[in-house]
């Protein structure tokens, strides 16, 4: 804990020098916050703690170059790499050759948040600063093909993010999703039986965490009942050990469940279950399947004779990536030698997370070649028996696939739907599994023809001009729904730009059904919020695509919770000065969207209650949280609310949500004001 309070120390000491002193002062704070930093990235290896680090120091001396460079570098190595940008930039106008390879990474940063034509721009200076040192190498150097395939890649993210295909993503909420990372879902044949892995503290096997400061990968499980899943359980041993378990695929029927294992490189084992309802003790496969390299990904065929699954075993001296591979049972029922799938499946580049579908022919994985706009990618292709051939692959396209990875998809047995894992920002953590409604892949985007023009004077060139595409704007469809019974709930919604507040007109269409479009010109985001008297607001954030000659379409639901005893909720979006509890005024819009739910709901009793990390004296924290949540409950009280309504706590670091050892997947998910109703007054 040593290196945390000396953290906590410095950040006092910092915050002094910002209110009571000049730069000179913030120059030598924010060189102090570096070291640290660079201790917590090269030491103790924990990227979130030295990148909040390196951005507070960056913040803090905006010309300190190690830690802008920094800030940069450890963003690109989070869930947040299209920060990294801003900070590389800094660097870039101070002094451009600080590192020879930094407008690669300033092209990545672009990259990674969708602005393809800038992105291509620094690739394509930094292959001409290439062209001008053909001898440079080192750390700081990038490769030309690594760069040329970066170019590739945001040329395709015009065209897919150009035009969207027509998915229905929703989030399967808390049930399954927690505020940690939850990933990998297999679901069964009739759906009725899930597993997936999560690093959730809740409930998990070891209660220590693991050398990067989360907690160890479970396997998770939850039943659908009524058409809704139940709220997922530690699946229990022998799968979930003291250390990391992860799910990889489960048998139409459920009565198989394939698992990872990190032993001799990386193993694929089997549990089958019980007649009672538990598991076996996991068993590897034979030699044919598992191999002294890494075998981490498998999907079974419907009828339980062939095995897809992903390896990094050498093919040839120069060709160590992940691979597809196949294997059938034998007349012993043994699985056979393993076949590489080929070339029209397998590129130069890594393959991994293969999914045959219901009907045996159909296989859906990811990639880092291919067609593909950043990172992993997933296709879908075809088996043609007759000819023993793959169909050419096609990219499932935005807003399914991104600039990052995007693996381990599973269709549902109708082909038209599926699950996945991704980072979006309405989740509730950090990555969660979501479910999705095919588009229809065969369908091509439109084009506008141009008219062709007959000469009347053939003598006389005519100059024909040329037939500007129309531009159509995106539509969202958003329903809105009471959480406790999934019915249609009509809501006050309005919908503004995340950059500049603009709003964005709203028509309602029917009963708990609502629609907007945008018109905008590059991808931006936007802030849902819905409220309804007697029910708690949402405030959500979506991604919204350009305008193209395709009809975009984005569907949405909105889950609202009644306001009961015993319903709680954290208050997100509340901000303070550092160490103190003092209100931001950034927090007005959030609070005050508080204020009318307690208007509207005058009978509660409510309790605010503040808690903190671990950082800094159990006493003082006790008493901060505390000040915190007294804070928000004298602004209600200057907005006309009674005193008397509010019961005021504060826990310091008492019940924390996370692992205090961990920067944002823990101690920023501590920091919190908590809501919640504790009795109806008569």
């Amino acid at each position: 804990m040593r290196i945390y309070r000396k953290l906590f120390i410095l950040a006092l000491f910092t915050s002094f020098f910002i209110t009571a002193y000049g730069q000179d002062e913030n120059k030598e704070a924010a060189q102090q916050i570096v070291e640290i930093a660079n201790d917590a990235y090269f030491n103790l290896k924990v990227i979130l703690i030295a990148n909040e680090q390196y951005v507070q120091a960056a913040e803090l001396d905006p010309e300190n170059l190690e830690a802008n460079y920094m800030a940069g570098r450890t963003y690109l190595e989070t869930n947040s790499k299209a920060n990294a940008s801003k900070y590389l930039l800094r660097v870039y106008n101070i002094d451009p050759n600080y590192k020879f390879n930094i407008l690669y990474l300033i092209g990545q940063g672009y990259q990674y948040g969708l602005q393809f034509e800038k992105a291509m721009d620094y690739y394509n200076q930094y292959l001409l600063q290439m062209q001008q040192n053909t001898k440079k190498s080192g750390e700081d150097f990038t490769q030309e093909k690594d760069v040329k395939r970066r170019i590739f890649e945001c040329q395709n993210g015009i065209e897919y993010v150009n035009t969207p295909r027509d998915y229905i993503i929703e989030n399967l909420g808390p049930t399954i999703n927690s505020e940690w990372d939850d990933f990998a879902p297999v679901v069964t044949a009739d759906e009725t039986f899930m597993a997936f892995t999560t690093r959730r503290q809740d409930g998990n096997t070891n209660a220590d965490v693991f050398e990067d400061n989360l907690y160890y990968e479970d396997v998770f499980y939850s039943d659908k009942n009524g058409g809704k899943w139940s709220y997922a359980k530690n699946i229990g041993p022998p799968i979930n050990i003291m250390y990391h378990s992860s799910n990889l695929a489960i048998s139409a029927d459920g009565s198989e469940l394939y698992l990872y294992k990190s032993q001799n490189g990386g193993d694929i084992f089997l549990s089958t279950k019980n007649p009672n309802g538990s598991w076996s003790e996991p068993v590897a496969l034979n030699s044919n399947i598992n191999s002294t390299f890494s075998e981490n990904s498998v999907s079974i065929s419907p009828d339980g004779n062939t095995l897809y699954f992903s390896s990094d075993r050498p093919i040839s001296a120069d060709k160590t990536d992940l691979d597809i591979y196949y294997s059938k049972k034998d007349r012993k029922g043994e699985w056979g030698a393993a076949k590489n799938l080929g070339e029209v499946i397998n590129t130069p580049f890594d393959e991994d997370g293969p999914f045959i579908d219901y009907d045996g022919k159909t296989l859906y994985f990811s990639s880092k070649g291919h067609k593909g706009m950043g990172g992993y990618d997933i296709y879908k292709s075809v088996y043609d028996e007759a000819n023993d051939t793959w169909s050419e692959p096609i990219n499932l396209g935005y807003p399914m696939n991104s600039p990052d990875n995007d693996v381990y998809f599973v269709s549902t047995r109708d082909g038209q739907r599926g699950y996945y894992a991704s980072a979006k920002a309405d989740g509730l953590g950090f990555t969660d599994i979501y479910h999705i409604r095919l588009a229809d892949l065969e369908a091509p985007p439109k084009k506008v023809e141009a008219k062709k023009v007959e000469p009347t004077e053939p003598e006389k060139p005519i100059v024909v001009e040329p037939v500007k595409e129309e531009k159509i704007p995106v539509t969202l469809v958003l329903k809105t729904v009471d959480a406790q019974t999934n019915s249609p709930l009509d809501v006050d919604v309005s919908i503004t730009s995340a950059n500049s507040n603009t709003p964005v007109a709203v028509l309602k269409v029917n009963e708990g059904f609502y629609q907007a479009q945008f018109e905008n010109e590059s991808a931006l985001q936007y802030n849902i919020v819905a409220q309804r008297p007697g029910y708690m607001y949402k405030n959500v954030r979506i991604d919204v695509p350009p305008m193209s000659n395709k009809a975009g379409k984005i569907a949405k639901q909105i889950s609202l919770d009644k306001i009961q005893v015993g319903y709680s909720q954290v208050i997100r979006n509340i901000y303070f000065d550092f160490g103190t509890a003092r209100l931001k005024s950034t927090s007005n819009p959030e609070l005050d969207k508080l204020l009318q739910v307690l208007e509207e709901n005058p009978r509660y009793i409510i309790e605010i209650a503040g808690h903190t990390d671990n950082i800094g004296g159990k006493d003082f924290n006790l008493w901060l949280s505390k000040r915190r949540a007294q804070a928000i409950v004298d602004y209600m009280v200057r907005k006309g609310q009674s005193e008397g309504r509010f019961l005021v706590e504060g826990y310091g670091e008492e019940r924390p949500l996370a692992s205090n050892d961990d920067e944002e997947m823990g101690r920023e998910l501590n920091r919190r004001v908590e809501f919640r109703v504790l009795q109806f007054k008569q």
